[in-house]
C-alpha cells in the first residue's frame, strides 16, 4: 500500500501533500462501503477502485501491455502474465491436500477440491442439475436454449462445444493421434484411449453402486445403470417411442426414413442395420471361401 501511495502522490501537485492520502482513503473505502463509483464508460460496469477500473478498459481497446518474454504472448494483465510465466517455470505452487495434485492458480485448485468435496454450487435454472464449475453449467444451458455455436466447415454439423467440433473434424481429416503403447491401436478421442488402455490392464474403476458390476468405462456404467433405473432418455420424435440407448434410437429411426446404409460388397444388397448385413454375408459363404474369412472378421469386429 505504501508504494502505491507514493507512486500516486505524483499525480498531485506538492502544495496538496495530503491531498492524494485523502483520495487512496476514500478509494480504500469502497471496498468496506460496497460502493462503485468507478464507471465504465463503455459496457457500463462498475468498479469500487479505480485500479480495478483500468484493467477492464483494456478489454474494450484490445490494449495488451504485459508480454511474455519466452514466447511473445501478450496480456492485458499484470496478473495474467505472472500465472502464465508458471508454465514456463513448471511452477504449481497450489497443492491439493488430499490427493497432492498441483496447480498454477488457486482458482483452478478450488474447482479441483470440489472433486472431493463433492461441492456442485452452480445449479441449472431449467433442469435443476448441478455442477462443480460454472463453465459447465454454461456449456450445459446451450442443450436448453439449443445453442450450437461451433460448426463444422466441411459438412455444417454444429456443435455445443469447441472440443467436440474438433474431435468430429478427425473424422473428415482421419486423425488418430491417441495411439496405445502396447498395441499402438490409434484413436481420435482421448477417453477412448484410456478406456482401451483398461483392456490391456484389466482395470475396471466404475463400479455399479445397485449390483457391484464394473465396467472400464464410465459411459459404459451410465448405459448400464439405466437397466436399473428403467430410464429411456432417448426418444423418437415421429412416434415418441422411447429407447434406453442412443444406438437403438438411431435404429429405430430408420424404419421412419427407410436408410439402409449398409450395403453387401458382393450381390449389393442394403440393410437397416450393420448385424442384418453381416449375417447376409453367411449366406454368400457357400460360393467363395475368401468370403467366409470376410464374415467371420465382421462378426468378431461388430460381436455378431
Amino acid at each position: 500500500m505504501e508504494k502505491t501511495l507514493k507512486k500516486h502522490s505524483l499525480a498531485h501537485p506538492k502544495e496538496e501533500k495530503d491531498e492524494y492520502e485523502i483520495c487512496e482513503m476514500k478509494d480504500h473505502l469502497c471496498i468496506h462501503t460496497k460502493e462503485k463509483p468507478q464507471v465504465c464508460g463503455v459496457s457500463g460496469k462498475q468498479f469500487n477502485q479505480r485500479s480495478s477500473l483500468k484493467p477492464h478498459l483494456r478489454a474494450h481497446t484490445k490494449e495488451k501491455s504485459y508480454v511474455c518474454e519466452v514466447c511473445a504472448k501478450a496480456f492485458t494483465e499484470r496478473g495474467n502474465l505472472t500465472v502464465h510465466l508458471r508454465i514456463h517455470r513448471n511452477e504449481k505452487p497450489y497443492v491439493c491436500e488430499v490427493c497432492s495434485k498441483a496447480f498454477t492458480q488457486l482458482y483452478h485448485l478450488k474447482t479441483h477440491l470440489r472433486i472431493h468435496t463433492k461441492e456442485k454450487p452452480y445449479v441449472c435454472e431449467v433442469c435443476a442439475k448441478p455442477f462443480s464449475e460454472r463453465g459447465s453449467l454454461t456449456v450445459h444451458l446451450r442443450i436448453h436454449r439449443n445453442e450450437k455455436p461451433y460448426v463444422c466447415e466441411v459438412c455444417s454439423k454444429a456443435f455445443t462445444q469447441l472440443c467436440h467440433l474438433k474431435t468430429h473434424l478427425r473424422t473428415h481429416t482421419e486423425e488418430k493421434p491417441y495411439v496405445c503403447e502396447v498395441c499402438c491401436k490409434a484413436f481420435t478421442v482421448k477417453d477412448h484411449l484410456a478406456g482401451h488402455l483398461r483392456t490391456h490392464t484389466k482395470e475396471k474403476p466404475y463400479v455399479c453402486e445397485v449390483c457391484g458390476k464394473a465396467f472400464t468405462e464410465r459411459g459404459s456404467l451410465a448405459k448400464h445403470l439405466r437397466t436399473h433405473t428403467k430410464e429411456k432418455p432417448y426418444v423418437c420424435e415421429v412416434c415418441s417411442k422411447a429407447f434406453t440407448h442412443l444406438c437403438n434410437l438411431k435404429k429405430h429411426l430408420r424404419t421412419h426414413t427407410k436408410e439402409k446404409p449398409y450395403v453387401c460388397e458382393v450381390c449389393g444388397k442394403a440393410f437397416a442395420e450393420r448385424g442384418n448385413m453381416v449375417r447376409h454375408l453367411l449366406t454368400h459363404t457357400k460360393e467363395n471361401p475368401f468370403r467366409v474369412m470376410y464374415a467371420e472378421k465382421h462378426s468378431l469386429k461388430y460381436g455378431i
